[in-house]
């Protein structure tokens, strides 16, 4: 899309409505597959920023094994210089679980009311919303937008299917309005994972290319996910 996504985002933020997305994690580290999947995406859509948002406490996930103030300095480090994405610290600064519907309401609230906000979410995030604290509130704040691998074969939960057939939508480009829809983005994901890369340093071993090595230098610097002696 190139000269097009260009020229599209260039509009958007002079013009029309902006346009922000969200995509949010323990960035335990963050990693190459966190920043080259936001940026497609950023691109894709002719964002006119996509919050990268560490989480405090998630709910659904263990507790990250670095602190929050280090994930936060990683993240910082690998999206610098790299419009459109930022990072939000907001749900650090929140002294209890980072719920993802607290962030929308108060980024909407933020937000003129055409703004669009375009929440990201892996397919099995997807498929795990039922369980999200007031989850059915969610298309009211935002649009989101569901990254899925060409793979990916396993059926939504029958809580969304009614969802999916009154608001999917085939084309992301043609999401209309501030919130309301869901659309697919088909990427095809680098095989990376912090668990690996966690696995990779406690070893020993070196993490070169699965991080920024802006976010290299600062593991090392601190002795990040190294075991201990």
């Amino acid at each position: 899309m190139g000269d097009l996504g260009q020229s599209a985002a260039v509009t958007a933020g002079e013009t029309g409505p902006r346009r922000i997305g969200v995509l949010g994690g323990t960035f335990d580290p963050v990693h190459i597959g966190h920043l080259r999947s936001a940026l497609e995406v950023a691109e894709a859509l002719a964002l006119d920023e996509l919050r990268l948002t560490p989480s405090a406490r998630p709910p659904h996930r263990d507790t990250p094994q670095v602190s929050a103030q280090d994930r936060l300095a990683m993240v910082e480090r690998a999206v610098a210089g790299m419009t459109p994405l930022v990072v939000d610290d907001r749900e650090l600064k929140r002294d209890k679980p980072s719920y993802t519907i607290d962030t929308l309401e108060l980024m909407r609230a933020e937000l003129a009311a055409d703004d669009q906000l375009f929440l990201l979410l892996g397919w099995d995030a997807f498929c795990g919303l039922p369980t999200w604290h007031r989850w059915e509130e969610l298309l009211q704040h935002c649009h989101i937008l569901v990254l899925q691998r060409p793979d990916a074969d396993s059926e939504p939960p029958d809580a969304l299917r009614n969802l999916l057939a009154a608001r999917s939508v085939s084309d992301p480009l043609a999401l209309k309005g501030s919130s309301g829809q869901i659309a697919f983005v088909w990427q095809t994901p680098l095989a990376v994972s912090a668990t690996q890369i966690r696995q990779l340093l406690a070893s020993g071993k070196s993490v070169r290319f699965l991080v920024p090595d802006a976010v290299l230098a600062y593991i090392d610097a601190h002795g990040l996910y190294r075991a201990s002696n």
